[in-house]
């Protein structure tokens, strides 16, 4: 049963996570494209700044519960006599799972300050420029996540 809960929250936050990544991505950043910089930096700012708080936590649960599933089922190979040697598709899925929170923090404290710096100064400018490389990393990190689904997706029996 914990198994499964655990399972549950993972996929989840990976949902919610790349999910929000194609939304604002896709289709609020062109939709804003017709505001003037000053609003469209605010909103963004605003609309950022909700998305990386639950990101957060989206993403130490899904840190979280990888955790979990890859050591119980380690543990119940080694508790049935056998050698516990990770697949190597949950490996790829370990390493791209971790870059991309690596990535994530890297947008979250240092781009987004930038955001968060120049919004605060009326400084339109640096906000865009900010805002360009948070861009530019997001699309690193949903290039990320769309190889650890099909990864996952290339894995799965059936």
């Amino acid at each position: 049963m914990i198994y499964a809960v655990l399972k549950t929250l993972h996929l989840l936050s990976i949902v919610v996570w790349i999910g929000g990544m194609v939304f604002a991505h896709f289709f609020l950043r062109p939709a804003l494209a017709q505001l003037e910089p000053p609003a469209r930096l605010r909103l963004m700012h605003e609309v950022l700044g909700r998305f990386f708080r639950v990101v957060l936590v989206a993403s130490l649960l899904a840190l979280a519960s990888g955790i979990w599933m890859i050591g119980r089922v380690a543990k119940q190979v080694i508790q049935s006599g056998g050698r516990f040697e990770m697949p190597l598709a949950w490996t790829l899925m370990a390493v791209a799972g971790v870059a991309m929170i690596a990535i994530f923090l890297h947008i979250r404290f240092a781009l987004y300050r930038r955001l968060d710096r120049a919004v605060a100064g009326c400084d339109w400018p640096a906000g865009g420029v900010a805002l360009a490389k948070i861009r530019t990393w997001v699309s690193m990190n949903l290039s990320l996540g769309i190889l650890v689904i099909i990864v996952t997706l290339l894995a799965s029996p059936g």
